[in-house]
């Protein structure tokens, strides 16, 4: 009976603005968020021991990637939004990256990976006030379906949790218990309760990956998007055959510092790679939420459907030029059309916190900040790619 409510056309819920809910304090939280940001990044430059200001989340990079991105033709007209509602080809630069706040070896840096996606030539101004008329268009997404916290109350005291989190785990299982405590408690501000269960335990979804290729990790926007009339979430799949053929697929990162960046680049130094980019669309607003981002939408009432290609030729990306024009960029879900508008109160809070968040650290890096225009613009390849 669920196979067949499947296969059927679901009702779809229509996206309007009252899906999202403001919370109390948003704007004072959203200030001293960006306040302890910004004192992080600025003592990145020390204390991270690359001699450079770091991003406060996914700071380490494996890679930059050359890529296009082909939407596909004949999509059902629920799924063909946006920018999805015109076929053709965008070309594309990829980030992956670890999530910590961190730099240095792989085994110190955790479970959660992220890969950031920027597409070129895509019609239309994006929602930046500072740059709308890039033609360039963004998806932040990790390895995980769900964002380990729910509003901006609770992610004053997650973000230190996450900047401390070397501390407390050189102490070994005593420290790791005590940061699990403080978590669950908000270092022992909140009422029995208001304690973080559900956060908590989408935090130990993430840190409880497998450590696996960057190639076989499924990527996701965590939270919701508007896909043009309606309200949706995005993934980016491997392509079931090109993950059948990965060489190296469990990472062992206690062989090595590095294991991560050299088997993406040994990888793609080989073959070529197709990623699906799918879109999960809402059917119910109770179990599919907007706000807790901590849910997973379930695809028994609405499956992912691929509405595009993302196809990484062969390439080589192990030149020390890749992490340097890598670092210069930046990557928001904010640098999108209104089509695609983040939503929800922890996607609003991503807007001015990744803003300055590049501000600085490329004003602390002495980079110019300049979003490029073209591919070939943010990595120029010195032979043609390959494509099989």
């Amino acid at each position: 009976m669920r196979k067949k409510m499947v296969e059927m056309s679901p009702r779809f819920i229509p996206y309007t603005p009252d899906v999202e809910v403001e919370e109390p304090g948003f704007d004072a939280n959203l200030q001293t968020i960006i306040a302890r940001m910004e004192h992080y990044i600025t003592g990145s430059v020390a204390a991270e021991g690359t001699g450079q200001a770091v991003r406060d989340a996914h700071a380490k990079g494996y890679g930059l990637v050359r890529g296009e991105v082909q939407i596909l033709d004949g999509l059902p007209e629920e799924y063909a939004q946006g920018i999805y509602a015109v076929p053709g080809r965008h070309d594309a630069v990829l980030r992956f990256s670890n999530g910590s706040p961190h730099a240095g070896a792989d085994a110190r840096l955790g479970r959660a990976t992220g890969l950031g996606l920027k597409m070129f030539d895509v019609d239309g101004p994006t929602l930046l006030d500072d740059e709308p008329d890039t033609r360039t268009f963004d998806y932040n997404t990790i390895n995980a379906p769900v964002f380990f916290c729910n509003t901006l109350r609770h992610y004053l005291f997650i973000q230190e949790l996450f900047l401390d989190a070397n501390a407390y785990m050189a102490e070994g299982a005593r420290g790791r218990h005590r940061f699990y405590r403080d978590y669950v408690t908000g270092k022992g501000t909140l009422a029995e309760d208001d304690w973080a269960w559900e956060e908590f335990l989408a935090f130990l979804r993430v840190s409880q990956r497998p450590l696996v290729n960057l190639l076989l990790s499924t990527y996701t926007t965590m939270a919701a998007v508007r896909h043009g009339d309606y309200i949706a979430k995005v993934r980016i799949a491997p392509d079931p055959a090109c993950a059948a053929i990965v060489a190296e697929r469990r990472m062992d990162v206690t062989s090595a510092a590095e294991v991560f960046r050299p088997a993406l680049a040994a990888e793609l130094g080989k073959r070529p790679y197709t990623f699906d980019l799918q879109v999960q669309l809402c059917v119910d607003l109770e179990r599919m939420p907007v706000e807790d981002v901590t849910v997973e939408w379930p695809e028994e009432l609405s499956p992912y459907v691929t509405v595009a290609k993302l196809r990484l030729p062969q390439q080589d990306i192990s030149r020390a030029e890749n992490l340097r024009r890598m670092d210069a960029l930046s990557f928001t879900p904010w640098r999108v059309t209104a089509a695609h508008r983040p939503l929800g109160r922890m996607m609003r809070a991503r807007k001015e916190v990744y803003r300055r968040s590049s501000l600085l650290r490329h004003r602390l890096n002495q980079q110019e900040r300049r979003e490029p225009r073209t591919a070939d613009e943010a990595l120029p390849l010195k032979a043609p790619l390959i494509h099989h």
